[in-house]
């Protein structure tokens, strides 16, 4: 992989990880198109995954300022910051259980097949088009429920071409969650999710296991300059598509983003079948 590639790559990562279209999907094609499968592509996905993590930080800094100012305060009984900070751990237990107990049999079976790419990309398409014409009275703030059920969105997004954004946006404002907090709360709850994938990923890498290196034994190294730029290109990519994605949310402009998933998943149908 060289440094254009990893330009290439990084950006589609830093873009589609908060925009509603499915980074890994979009990672997957761009490996296709590019002609980088041959290369450690496990590398290269944790290190532009942690960039967006970093992106999200810089992004929403007040948010998280504000959360870790109150979360350990006690006034007598819970309050709002550490409120929201349960809701986001409540958020996290489908993803637990599923990143812990099937995430490397649904990357067996799901990895790298187009077809599967293209049917999610679909799903999440129609997922996004709902939001724009279901559209129920909003609830000023998320509750336990909702988070755990968004949470659920967020653990069924493991499939590539399912847009983990997309999902959990999407569910929230079909529950009728109010749109403004919404993306921020969406954005927020998937960076423990991140982390933590990126350091089970991190043991493939320091200690593989012999099943990990029959299959992926041939990998070719990625140069550490792509790397770098890899990095800096989802972070700086990330940090646009946060910021722009939180302003189409409380616009919910969503509907565009809609019919792309339609297109691009019809598209990577087709690559296969034709």
């Amino acid at each position: 992989m060289n440094e254009i590639q990893a330009l290439i790559l990084g950006l589609v990562q830093g873009l589609t990880e908060y925009l509603p279209v499915s980074s890994s999907g979009h990672l997957q094609i761009g490996h296709y198109l590019l002609g980088t499968k041959e290369f450690d592509s496990l590398t290269f996905d944790i290190v532009v995954h942690v960039a967006t993590v970093l992106a999200t930080l810089v992004i929403l800094w007040k948010e998280v300022f504000w959360i870790f100012k109150g979360l350990f305060r006690w006034d007598g009984q819970l309050n709002n910051e550490q409120k929201y900070a349960l809701n986001i751990l409540i958020s996290m237990i489908p993803i637990g259980i599923v990143g812990l107990c099937f995430k490397d049999y649904v990357d067996a079976i799901f990895e790298g097949s187009l077809i599967v790419v293209g049917v999610c990309l679909l799903v999440t398409g129609s997922l996004l088009a709902m939001t724009h014409f279901h559209k129920p009275q909003e609830r000023e703030n998320i509750s336990p429920l909702h988070a755990f059920i968004i949470g659920i969105a967020q653990a069924v997004a493991v499939l590539p071409g399912l847009s983990r954004s997309g999902s959990t946006i999407a569910t929230g404002l079909l529950l009728g969650n109010k749109k403004e907090k919404l993306a921020q709360f969406s954005f927020l709850m998937v960076i423990p999710p991140i982390l933590g994938e990126a350091l089970l990923d991190f043991k493939h890498i320091v200690a593989p296991s012999a099943e990990y290196l029959a299959e992926h034994g041939a990998e070719v190294a990625i140069p550490t300059s792509a790397l770098l730029v890899g990095f800096v290109a989802a972070f700086i990519s990330g940090c646009f598509a946060c910021k722009w994605m939180i302003s189409l949310v409380k616009q919910c402009k969503l509907i565009y983003f809609a019919i792309y998933c339609c297109i691009v998943g019809i598209l990577a149908i087709a690559s296969q079948l034709i």
